[in-house]
Formats: C-alpha cells, structure tokens, sequence
C-alpha cells in the first residue's frame, strides 16, 4: 500500500519535477570578468604558454591564478585592445578597436547620453532582462560617464588611477614601497565582488560582474607580511622587486576569494570566469625615458620585465599589448593552450553567444566570438569583420601604429614614415625587422593598416588640434 501511495505521489509531481529540472538545465550562466591593471604576460607563476619555459615569472607566486589557469583554457596570443588602460577599457566596454572609437575625441562622439550602443550590461539585459551587472573598481573611461550610465546596476563610480593610490610625492612613484592592509584597495573591492555574488545568489538572479582591480598599476603597495617576504627571497633572472611581488600576491588572493566563494555557493558549474589585464606591464622599474621606451631590446642592460617580450606598457610591441587572458567555464577544456589570436573586444560577442542570443549583433561590432574555441581549441574559428588586429598608440611622443595578420606584424613609426616587420612565430621578441628582407609583404600590411585607420576615420590620420595623448 506504501509503495502504490508513494507511486501515486511520483506521478502527481512528475510535471513540476520535469519543469524544475528544465527550468535548472535553462539557467543563464553568471560571467565575472576580471581585468588586472598593468600586469605582463610573464608575470605570474604558472606558464602563459607551453612553448616557451620564459612565459612564467621565477620570483612571483600566484597559486590562485595558477588554479584559474589549470582549470580554464590559456590563450597564448591574447591580445589588450591597447598598450596603455584608457582605450583598452573602452574598448572592452563597446566591443570596438580604439583607433575606431578615438582617444582624444572619444567624449564627443561616444557619450552614452547620445548613443545606445550595445555595452556588455545592455547586451545581457537585453538577452534576459533578469541580468543584473556590477563593475567594481577602476573604471578609468575618462569620458564623464560612470558604470551606470552604460548599464550597470552598481558600481564604485567614474573611478581611476588616483582611487588606487596612496602616495602623495609623484617623484618616488616608481621608488617608494607603501605598506598597508589594503594594498592598491583590492581587499575592499573584492569584498564588494563577493557581496554582490552573495546577494544575486540569494536572489536567484543571473549576473555579469567586472572586477577591474587598482592592482599592479604604481604606486608600489603591499602588506608587511607579503614585502619580507618577497626582501628575503632570491631574486629571479627577470622579475626582482620585492613591492610588486608582495602586490601582486594580495591581487592573487583576491582572484582566490572569489573562486572560493563561487565553489561555496555552488556557482562554479554555472560561472563563466574571464581573467585578463588591461595592457601589458612596465618594462622596467622605474620605466625608461619615453625616448627610449621603443628601442631595441639589445639596448638595456638587462633583460626587461615582460621578456622574452619586446617593450612593455606605452608601446605596441609584443610586450605592451600581449597580456595573461583565461577563460574559466561549463564547457571550456580545463588545462588546454589555445594558440589562436584573441583579442579584448571579443568579450561582447562571446558573452553573447555564451548567454545564448538569438539575435544578430550590430555590424559595428569588430570581435569575434571565442565560443568555438572553449571546447575545440585547435580547430574553432572565430568569426571577426576584420582578420587583422589594429593598434594605434595616440602620444606624439612616440606616435606609432601596429597591424598583426597571421605570424606576421607590421610597426610603423609616424614621425619617420619606417615600418618594421616580424614574423612572430620565429622571433617572438621582436629583435629581428625583416621588412628589407620581405619588401612586397611589408608594403602590402602597411597599406592594409593605412587603409583601416582611413575607414575608420582615425587619429593616426585625423589628429585633433591640439593632441596630448593619454
């Protein structure tokens, strides 16, 4: 009798078990999209890329980044939209290159009050209107318009540079250690992050949420603990200050907290984790002169911080603009190494395609979806307006511009009209131009490059009156 009421019970609530299990298998997935401030693609303990035993740090230790890389997929060629954080994080934000978007004349012809471009809340939201999306941190668009105005329902505010930093004497920027609790506010904004999963977790609710830490950008902040630490420890053949190591320690604890909070509510099925930095690390502490900032690497004395690279942040060689980029996921192949060229203006249309769209992207969109690549890294395609990568770096200082297509990668110097060329898959650091050797390919890239730059209206070719640069 027992077993025909129980029977009777299993059919009565089959329906609502069925739709609950659908309505489970159906849930949109969460993406935390964490965005370092100018950290190297050698800057960490794990290795960015198994072909080359230089792509890890000796000195610094990041275990909690090294847990993201295993368990996620590492993209050996990811790509900063820029070599420096303004045009890069606007560039993420409209899925846009920054030589599309302009630096100087970006305020004028991209506030939100004037425009409904897709943004990344905007895109979910209109996936699902149940998305709800924070940004915490440093924002740095330097255009007058703060999170919200883009979209997000919370947000630190129009933040930057300055909300990280603690010093007061600029001229020991790149000299003086600052030790505190809080180093560069990641203990705090990582606490707001885990607050906010906390709560759409109770909820119910799907979200997008950007922590885009202070962290590694100067001035040099790090615990007591962490800054004895690293003054102790032998110093590696690249990486040797003890105040960036014990900052970069506290950003890996932080990149820790979050995965352990996303395992304790059991979100980690469900949870997309994007890891990337907004462009590629100084090169040097304290960096060289800016008219030395290109030079070749065979002129400094030591190898510099982002070797085997060429650079680092300001410029777009391989230093500055190549950075860490990870995607964490249902779906994605843990511990794989993706070598196929990524970028971060893919973001929206992998969000995109991640949450589930339907609906066609505007054309004015320039990234590709990297969906196909999560669980097929060898032979997934991603899809881009353009099969080149466009870089412009806007200081006339040392005004120049890159286009990479395939192995190969063209610079060309504006205030002498030279060009240089590489072939990435043999010469990863730059060191040997072979534009006199390749003359026709060369002459072909540079008319390539010019062309993009003139379609889309670019500063390269269109500089504002007066152009100071960022």
């Amino acid at each position: 009798m027992k077993k025909i009421i129980a029977l009777v019970i299993v059919i009565a609530f089959a329906p609502m078990l069925f739709t609950a299990c659908k309505q489970a298998s159906e849930k949109q997935p969460n993406f935390i999209f964490i965005l370092a401030d100018d950290l190297g693609w050698t800057s960490h303990s794990y290795l960015m890329d198994n072909r080359y035993p230089d792509s890890r740090s000796e000195y610094y230790e990041t275990p909690n980044m090294d847990r993201l890389a295993a368990s996620g997929m590492r993209f050996t060629n990811g790509y900063a939209p820029a070599a420096i954080c303004t045009p890069s994080r606007r560039s993420i934000q409209f899925g846009q290159t920054p030589a599309r978007l302009g630096d100087l004349t970006f305020k004028e012809k991209h506030h939100p009050r004037t425009t409904q471009w897709i943004t990344i809340p905007r895109l979910l939201k209109s996936i699902d209107p149940a998305y709800k999306a924070a940004h915490y941190g440093k924002w740095d668009l330097r255009a007058d318009m703060t999170p919200e105005d883009l979209g997000y329902d919370e947000s630190d505010g129009n933040t930057g540079n300055k909300d990280g930093d603690v010093m007061t004497d600029k001229t020991t920027k790149w000299t003086a250690v600052h030790i505190n609790d809080d180093p560069k506010r990641t203990v705090s904004v990582t606490d707001r992050a885990l607050d906010f999963i906390q709560k759409q977790n109770g909820a119910g609710n799907p979200f997008y949420l950007q922590v885009s830490y202070y962290a590694t950008h100067v001035d040099i902040q790090t615990t007591d603990a962490a800054y004895h630490k690293y003054s102790q420890k032998k110093k590696g053949m690249v990486h040797d200050n003890p105040g960036f190591a014990g900052m970069l320690e506290t950003l890996d604890n932080g990149i820790g907290r979050i995965m352990d909070k996303l395992k304790e509510l059991g979100l980690d099925d469900n949870t997309y984790i994007i890891y990337m930095t907004d462009n590629g690390g100084v090169d040097l502490i304290p960096p060289p002169p800016v008219k030395n900032k290109m030079d070749h690497p065979s002129s400094f004395s030591q190898k510099t911080y982002n070797y085997p690279l060429r650079g680092g942040k300001w410029v777009l060689y391989e230093g500055g603009i190549r950075v860490p980029f990870i995607i964490r996921g249902p779906g994605v192949t843990p511990g794989v190494f993706c070598n196929v060229p990524v970028v971060g203006y893919d973001l929206i249309p992998t969000l995109s395609d991640l949450a589930g769209n339907k609906q066609p992207l505007p054309e004015y969109l320039e990234g590709g979806s990297l969906k196909p690549l999560l669980s097929n890294a060898e032979k997934g395609k991603v899809n881009r307006t353009e099969n080149a990568f466009y870089f412009h770096r806007y200081n006339n200082a040392y005004k120049h511009s890159a286009i990479i297509e395939g192995n190969y990668k063209l610079v060309k110097r504006w205030k002498n009209n030279a060009v240089e060329l590489y072939d990435l898959q043999k010469d990863l650091g730059e060191v040997r131009d072979i534009a006199g050797e390749m003359p026709d390919l060369a002459e072909k890239l540079e008319r390539k490059l010019t062309a993009y730059l003139e379609k889309v209206h670019s500063e390269a070719l269109y500089p504002p009156a007066e152009n100071k640069g960022k």
